[in-house]
This record gives C-alpha cells, sequence and structure tokens, in this order.
C-alpha cells in the first residue's frame, strides 16, 4: 500500500453457510475476489475461507494488520431472532427446531468471535443483512446511477427476497417481506433434491433440463398440468408477495426431507441419481422453472410500473438462472439489465466490502465494473514450475493466438488457462475449455469425453460483442454469460454446437476492454473461419471447481481427452 496517504482497505468474507468466498477493497476499488472452493477441491465449500482471505491479501499486497474493516455477510443476532424466536411463538414444531439447530444458534450469535478466532484478527468487524450485501454486490458495479434492484435466493437470515432502489449511491430497500419458508430459491433447491441431484449444488441442471420439457402436459393420473401444479405450490399473494404453499413441502419442518407425501401421492416416489431421466422428470422440470419465470417478471413489471426505474440490477442464487434472465430481458421491461456475475453467496463478499467501505469514508457512486477476474493469477516462474512438476518440457509460442485459433479452426478441444481466475461459477475465458461451435455433435463429444456429464446439458457461446446481434436475439451485452437468448435461425447450422433443444443459448459477448486476450483469440479465430463465436464451457470436470492452478489444468490435460492446453504463452498438445 502506498505510504504517502492512508489508504482504506477492508476485506469482505462470507462464511457461515455455502459457497464460502473472500474479496478485497482498496480506497473503493475491488482488488480481489476469491472463492474458497477453488483451493480445497470441495465444489461450493462450508469452509472457513482462510485461503480465499490469503490469496485476496497477496494479491493486494496487503498484510492482515493493514485491514480497517472485516465486513462480514450475515446478521446473525437478527437471523437468530428471526429465524427461531419470533416463529416459534407461533408455531410449537419450531421449538423442536431450536432444539435441532443449537449450534447453528450458538455460531450464529457467536460469528464474530469465531471469525476472530480462526483469522487471527483484532480490528473492527461489522456485521452486514444478507440481502444488503447482495444488493450492493450488484448496485455499485453496475454503473447504473439509479436502478430498481432484486435479490432473490435460498434465504438470507430469514428473508427470502429483497426488492430495492438505487438512487445516486444510495440504497433504499422498497420491500422484503416474502420470508423463510416461502423462498423460490429454497422450493427449486427441493426440486432439485426429487430429481435426483444435490440442492444447493445442480439447480443449473433442472435449468437445463426444462427446456426438454412440456409444462402444458397433463400429470399421469391427474387433470392438472405441471403448470398449473406449481401455480397451486406457489401462490403470488401480493404484488411483490408469493408463498410457497405448505401442504407441498416439508424442508421447513424436518431438514434434508424437501418434500411431503401429497407432492409424492401426485408426482410419483423421487428419482434416484442412477434412475432413467424420463419425460415426466422434464415436464415437471418445465413446470417449475415457467412458474419461477412467470412470478418473477409479474413482480419485475409491477415494480417497473410503481418505482420508475428504468434499469435493473439483479442478484441473489436465483439470478444465476440465466434462462429466467433471459426472458426478463426479451420482455424488455428495463431498458438494460445487469447480473452480478457472482449472484450466489460467494459475491456477498463484495457487498460487504461496498457496505463497509461505505461506513468507513462515507457516500460512493455506482461506476460500471465488469471485471470478474479477480482471483489466482500466476507468473510465468510459476507456470513453467508447475509444468516441470508435471514431467513436461516447457514449450513456448510466440503468437499463442494464431497458434490456438488454428487447432480451434482444425476442431482441437482446448484447455485456455490465461490470467487472473474468474469470480463466480461462470468460466469467462480464463479457465475454459473452448472449441468451435459447428458441426452441432461436438458438444456431445464434449459432454461424454471431456466434462463426463449428462448429454441433456447445454454449451454456451463466446462472441465478438460487435457480431452478437448478427447470430443472437439479445438488445444488451451479456459480459458474464447470465443471460440466455435465442440463437437467430439463419445462423443456428453455423453454430450448431451451442443450440440448445429450445433454440436458446447462454451467451457470452466479449470485449478487448472486459478481456483483450480472450477477445484476440477469438478475433483470430474469426479471421480464420469467418465464426466470431467459440464454444466455451468451464475448465473442469463434471463435480470438480473450475481449474485454479497450472498445475490442476495439467492434470486436467493430461487424465482427460483435451488435445491441446495453453498456459499463457505455454503449449502443450497430443497426438502430435
Amino acid at each position: 500500500m502506498s505510504q504517502n496517504k492512508k489508504s482504506i482497505a477492508v476485506l469482505g468474507i462470507n462464511y457461515g453457510g455455502h459457497d464460502t468466498s473472500a474479496a478485497l477493497m482498496i480506497d473503493g476499488k475491488m482488488i480481489a475476489a476469491c472463492e474458497q472452493e477453488r483451493f480445497t477441491l470441495d465444489k461450493h465449500s462450508r469452509k472457513f475461507p482462510i485461503d480465499a482471505i490469503n490469496e485476496c491479501l497477496k494479491i493486494g499486497k496487503i498484510t492482515l494488520d493493514e485491514i480497517d474493516e472485516v465486513g462480514l455477510v450475515y446478521d446473525g443476532l437478527h437471523q437468530v431472532t428471526e429465524t427461531y424466536l419470533k416463529p416459534a411463538l407461533d408455531d410449537p414444531d419450531r421449538v423442536r427446531v431450536i432444539i435441532e439447530d443449537i449450534d447453528r444458534i450458538d455460531f450464529a450469535i457467536n460469528m464474530e468471535r469465531e471469525v476472530r478466532k480462526l483469522l487471527g484478527y483484532k480490528g473492527p468487524i461489522k456485521q452486514h443483512r444478507h440481502h444488503m450485501t447482495h444488493a450492493a454486490g450488484a448496485y455499485y458495479p453496475s454503473g447504473f446511477s439509479e436502478a430498481l434492484i432484486v435479490s432473490v435466493d435460498g434465504m438470507g437470515e430469514i428473508a427470502t427476497s429483497l426488492v430495492a432502489g438505487g438512487k445516486d449511491g444510495e440504497i433504499t430497500e422498497l420491500t422484503e417481506e416474502n420470508r423463510y419458508p416461502n423462498s423460490l430459491g429454497l422450493f427449486y433447491s427441493a426440486i432439485t433434491y426429487y430429481l435426483g441431484y444435490q440442492h444447493h449444488y445442480d439447480e443449473g441442471i433442472i435449468m437445463g433440463l426444462a427446456s426438454w420439457g412440456d409444462e402444458t402436459k397433463k400429470i399421469p393420473g391427474s387433470s392438472m398440468t405441471y403448470y398449473e401444479a406449481f401455480c397451486e405450490i406457489i401462490e403470488e399473494t401480493g404484488t411483490y408477495n408469493y408463498r410457497i404453499n405448505t401442504d407441498w413441502i416439508s424442508y421447513h419442518k424436518q431438514r434434508d426431507t424437501w418434500i411431503s407425501q401429497k407432492f409424492l401421492d401426485l408426482f410419483g416416489p423421487i428419482r434416484k441419481y442412477e434412475d432413467e431421466m424420463t419425460e415426466h422428470h422434464m415436464d415437471l422440470a418445465a413446470g417449475l422453472q415457467k412458474r419461477l419465470e412467470v412470478v418473477m417478471i409479474n413482480q419485475l413489471k409491477a415494480a417497473r410500473k410503481e418505482f420508475g426505474y428504468s434499469k435493473l440490477c439483479l442478484t441473489g442464487g436465483v439470478s444465476l438462472n440465466c434462462s429466467m434472465n433471459g426472458k426478463i430481458e426479451a420482455e424488455r421491461i428495463f431498458d438494460e439489465i445487469y447480473v452480478q456475475p457472482a449472484s450466489g453467496d460467494n459475491g456477498c463478499a463484495i457487498g460487504a466490502c461496498y457496505l463497509s467501505y461505505i461506513g468507513l469514508h462515507g457516500k460512493i457512486l455506482p461506476k460500471r465494473d465488469h471485471n470478474s477476474y479477480t482471483g489466482s493469477r500466476f507468473t510465468d516462474d510459476e507456470i513453467v514450475a508447475a509444468i516441470k512438476e508435471a514431467g513436461l518440457e516447457p514449450k513456448k509460442s510466440d503468437d499463442i493466438f494464431s497458434l490456438t485459433a488454428q487447432k480451434l479452426k482444425e476442431g482441437k478441444i482446448v484447455g485456455w488457462f490465461q490470467g487472473a481466475a474468474e469470480f463466480g461459477p461462470r468460466a469467462l475465458g480464463n479457465r475454459s475449455i473452448l472449441c468451435k461451435p459447428f458441426p452441432t455433435d461436438m458438444k456431445d463429444y464434449i459432454n461424454a469425453q471431456i466434462k463426463f456429464r449428462e448429454h441433456f446439458r447445454p454449451f454456451a457461446p463466446s462472441a465478438l460483442a460487435e457480431h452478437a446481434q448478427e447470430y443472437f436475439e439479445i438488445n444488451q451485452e451479456s459480459p458474464h454469460m447470465l443471460i440466455a437468448c435465442q440463437v437467430k435461425k439463419s445462423m443456428e447450422d453455423k453454430v450448431g454446437a451451442i443450440v440448445h433443444v429450445d433454440g436458446s443459448c447462454r451467451l457470452q459477448t466479449v470485449t478487448p476492454q472486459d478481456n483483450e486476450r480472450y477477445y484476440k483469440l477469438i478475433n483470430t479465430f474469426y479471421k480464420m473461419t469467418d465464426c466470431p463465436v467459440v464454444l466455451n464451457t468451464s475448465f473442469n470436470i463434471k463435480g470438480q471447481p473450475i481449474v485454479n492452478t497450472p498445475a490442476q489444468a495439467l492434470k486436467n490435460y493430461l487424465t482427460t481427452k483435451l488435445d491441446f492446453v495453453a498456459l499463457g504463452d505455454y503449449y502443450f498438445e497430443k497426438d502430435e
């Protein structure tokens, strides 16, 4: 840090739930943000993010003693009061929950003490409300002076959503009335569990599965359609309020049960992971997805009319549902939307930084900051050391862009490891597996031979921003791969490998300002093929976090059917 003036440094920490993380802000600028899972390799980690914290300090070239304040996500006392004590006054079943969760309650109340012990930090610590950290993390980097801010997730303390307004650097809560167990996020997790996948983990799989189904079909043995059933389960009870009909769920009464006997009586037994995926399961996913989209769009239309904001900031775990985001964008309710690229709880660490910094410094104005490349980064010397440790001889290219683009043109599957790691669940061109977006069966090969995942899961395109509207039905930029859109019919054959079963895709637009090296690679491929689009998926295999280090990238390359890997300007190729 500068010795000429006193800088303000704040450390944001998300701990106490899933997706633990850390972020570092110095003088109002986000310097680093890292997820614990990338270090301990347990996806959606719940561990104290000490490795993420240390990496942020390393990137910022700062010591813990120089941190002016630690901002913690969650207000523990508020959580215990609202989640346990008040509900127990009206519902005797909640008394049993208090007894079962006594360790959780103790942790929540004593979180600051626990963090001090684990971190060894003696300075100020401030606890921030969960949804306010979501809101701040979306509003301030959006660059929108005025915007509606909507956060929807499983649960934060007791609230399950927040509608707020951002104006000239001030965030004002408009409504936070949806409370546990009335949670779109938790109910989506319940259906994820019912369909044989891991809750709080595989919700994106259910989103992709939904496109294969038809929500207008009748449920076997019932007069209701799948969509009608989900209308009965997710009820709109007010302009911004919804209710999860508790006849259909059980997660509010007993942990790890999720859905009730009534649900099973209508939809049949819980699917096991190894069971066949039937049309019934696909139609059920479609009903859930459609209901989520309808409820959210209805609320957003009402908020646009009532509050008048022309821009929208979306955040919270539900906002990772890019299919929903795409429907919102296509409706043109707002002139522009910004989706926080780490909308899950990991991104709350960023919001905690903003809130703590404002508390120390005063007002801060929104400034466009779409840089997601805030994680681990490595020098050439470190890359070479990892190469040698893997038993390989370093090979360096004078033009890694032309070399890699040529391999893509030839149909090779490429691991592309560059610069700083992305923060959030999407690989945005620094920790990516790439291939050309044609022919269509390229996606089947990658699913089966590289990613080892289900055949029905789609892949995303990365496109030069200036050519995006030639290929895709979208009215704005999408730098973080969080807005789905339709591929233009006339272009489907040219980019068939990234077209989902419903004609959609999860688009990433790329500019030289957002990612210079990735843009240069795609532009070089474009000059060779006349196609400004590549297929982009995360550099990992199913069930593992995105690779973080050169050693992890090389291991992935050596143990899968990747054809080619580029680490900075260094490269390797199989079957030369």
